[in-house]
């Protein structure tokens, strides 16, 4: 049984068919990316999984237990983070105050703290600036802030919509070298990025994506060397 699976989901913006049949698994474990241009349907398909969308046809399960149509906060309680593109941190609350909002399930203090603890030893940056406000912060550590908020649920699967949007080159090193310590350690991810290159550098396997509809499906290693992705997402003729 795989970790997350989606059978045939179709989704709408109003009467734009934005999802048109996505079937896809994550096994635990994996890195798993979908690449696609924008608009094809690659931050619609998380949001679809974690509720702020639901599917009008098809299956969303989580360990065998169907979530298509649960509230997204029974979503996270189920085990799905989602750092949403464009960060989304709270500006005005401390780094501090911004993790533990993203513990919100968890009622043990001590619990909440030795999650903290471990999200410093990946963002050590963070714990610099323990109570700085996150308005303040730099592009990286705001999107270091929220990747360590999603953390903060311990989730069975961590879904990341464009890490690297907006950061230079040598933070979006940092932030995929993160990416991999985090999945290392244990943490399953579904991940969403423009940088196809990077993505597929450090993910298990792949899913393109085209106007709502998954056109190729592979190993990270085999779609690096297909001949269309290449052409269309790697830049190389």
């Amino acid at each position: 049984m795989s970790l997350l699976t989606l059978e045939n989901v179709h989704s709408y913006y109003g009467r734009i068919h934005a999802l048109q049949g996505i079937s896809l698994t994550v096994e635990e474990g994996e890195i798993v990316t979908l690449i696609g241009a924008n608009g094809a349907g690659k931050s619609t398909t998380l949001r679809t999984i974690s509720g702020l969308i639901h599917p009008k046809q098809g299956k969303i399960t989580m360990k065998g237990k169907e979530i298509s149509h649960m509230d997204p906060h029974l979503i996270v309680k189920a085990g799905v983070g989602h750092v949403p593109e464009g960060r989304g941190i709270f500006p005005k609350l401390t780094v501090k105050e911004n993790l533990e909002i993203g513990a919100f399930v968890v009622d043990d203090p001590i619990e909440v703290e030795k999650r903290m603890e471990y999200s410093f030893e990946l963002f050590p940056r963070l714990k610099e600036r323990f109570n700085q406000k996150g308005g303040t912060l730099s592009g990286g550590e705001q999107q270091m802030l929220a990747t360590a908020r999603g953390l903060m649920l311990n989730p069975h699967i961590l879904m990341l919509d464009e890490p690297s949007m907006g950061l230079s080159p040598v933070l979006v090193e940092l932030i995929f070298d993160i990416i991999k310590q985090m999945n290392e350690k244990g943490t399953t991810i579904l991940l969403v990025e423009q940088n196809a290159l990077m993505a597929l550098s450090i993910a298990h396997r792949g899913y393109v994506l085209q106007t709502g509809q998954i056109v190729l499906t592979d190993t990270a290693a085999n779609l690096k060397k297909n001949d269309m992705v290449k052409k269309a997402y790697l830049g190389i003729e």
